[in-house]
């Protein structure tokens, strides 16, 4: 019988709870009062199983490696202290040589390759248990999608360890930046989460700003200055073919975000110097307007079950975050603090709506509870904005901008516990990331 790792991750806007943990505490996960000891893990180079596969089993081991790491959960043991060499995928584990080191968990893998395909075998093992974690699992894919296999084996074990899904094997759309801050040249890119694998989208020929995925995850929504005010696009993203969304003269419309069930986009539009939020069906066109106050509605959000909508609104005389129904009526106002909040984003999970503040001159990346209580900020410096969150709901991205003449703006990651602050790498400046769901 394979044994069951209770390692429960319960991350809240209020703080973080411990851990349950079974009696024999194996792959022991702590978290106290924020405060998380990431768990000791060993991953040694995949083995080579023939078709001059050595050098894609140490990459593939490596990215697995880097992605659990990344998470701050985890923490990979050197290479240089292990006791044991893994030479066979099939070979009994010596659990005392590993027990020795402090892994709790091991994770071995082989390689094999055929022409341009690739096999990717793996197992993860309970060192203290001294038992395999679930079975074993087997990949195909090509040499061109090699790192993807590594995030779907990273993506297993994570989710095997946590009890949580996993956030690997997804990609990110945003704005790239180049040159200075009084001719920035910006166009669409996506790259993988950890950002790799690079791919325009658009040209710099036109001021583009907010792209958003579907819930599939293979087309885009964003806001173009090509004609000179602005417009939303539907862009696929695998023959990056698009349309505009037909608009009402003398409008302008931004700020789009598919639906749940990605058959409608939810957007903002202005004309006689109000704003307001509108639906539109995608394949229609028909229109329908679901706000009519006199002040600025704009960045409207979907809850997952597309039952809700939160938005940002000035409406009480600063800009507040606002709930109401998918069709329209009487919202009800979330945020309650100081400051001013905008750039709402329901979470994936259902539970907490991110937002961005500002107040006494910071800007601030924050999460609350969806009836706007638990508000607890996650981040502070001189500008940021703009949240996307993870699959998984359990890690947030966003952009930040630095002070001075130049102005550079970076994307950086945060999880919801408000730890494991970092930059997510980009050549050059980024901005308005919008997080996918796992590929398939």
């Amino acid at each position: 019988m394979t044994m069951r790792i209770w390692a429960i991750l319960v991350f809240t806007v209020m703080g973080v709870l411990p851990a349950v943990v079974q009696a024999q505490e194996p792959l022991r996960i702590e978290i106290t009062d924020g405060v998380i000891e990431p768990m000791p893990f060993a991953a040694p180079a995949f083995v080579p199983e023939g078709g001059g596969s050595g050098q894609l089993a140490a990459d593939i081991a490596s990215v697995v490696a880097a992605d659990l790491a990344g998470t701050g959960l985890f923490r990979e043991i050197d290479k240089a202290a292990f006791i044991s060499t893994v030479s066979s995928f099939s070979a009994p584990v010596q659990y005392a040589d590993w027990k020795a080191i402090n892994a709790q968990a091991l994770i071995t893998g082989a390689v094999s390759v055929q022409g341009e395909k690739v096999t990717v075998k793996f197992r993860v093992y309970d060192v203290f248990a001294g038992q395999e974690l679930g079975e074993g699992l087997q990949l195909a894919g090509t040499r061109a999608g090699w790192r993807r296999m590594a995030h779907k084996v990273a993506d297993t074990v994570y989710s095997r360890i946590t009890g949580e899904g996993g956030y690997f094997d997804s990609r990110v759309v945003f704005v790239s930046e180049q040159g200075p801050k009084n001719a920035r040249k910006k166009r669409l890119a996506i790259m993988d989460y950890d950002g790799a694998n690079v791919q325009f989208l658009t040209d710099s020929s036109a001021i583009v700003l907010a792209p958003r995925f579907s819930p599939t995850g293979d087309r885009v929504l964003y806001t173009s200055y090509e004609t000179g005010f602005p417009r939303i696009y539907v862009l696929d993203v695998a023959s990056v073919g698009r349309r505009v969304l037909q608009s009402r003269d003398n409008t302008t419309s931004f700020a789009p975000r598919f639906s749940p069930d990605g058959q409608k986009v939810v957007y903002s539009q202005e004309s006689g110097g109000n704003t307001d939020i509108f639906l539109m069906d995608i394949n229609s066109g028909s229109e329908q307007r679901l706000t009519s106050a006199p002040s600025i509605e704009t960045s409207p959000s979907f809850s997952p079950d597309g039952s809700r909508i939160v938005f940002e609104s000035d409406r009480s005389g600063s800009p507040q975050l606002y709930v109401m129904s998918a069709g329209g009526g009487e919202p009800q106002r979330i945020s309650s603090g100081s400051g001013s909040y905008g750039t709402p984003v329901w979470s994936p999970r259902g539970d907490m709506v991110a937002f961005t503040k500002q107040s006494k001159g910071r800007f601030h990346i924050g999460v609350m509870r969806t009836d706007g209580s638990g508000e607890k900020l996650l981040t502070a410096s001189f500008l940021e904005e703009g949240p996307t969150w993870s699959p998984n709901g359990r890690v947030i991205m966003f952009t930040r901008e630095t002070q001075g003449a130049s102005g550079q703006s970076s994307l950086y990651s945060v999880d919801i516990s408000g730890r494991n602050l970092k930059r997510v790498k980009t050549e050059g400046g980024a901005s308005d990331p919008s997080w996918s769901p796992l590929q398939n």
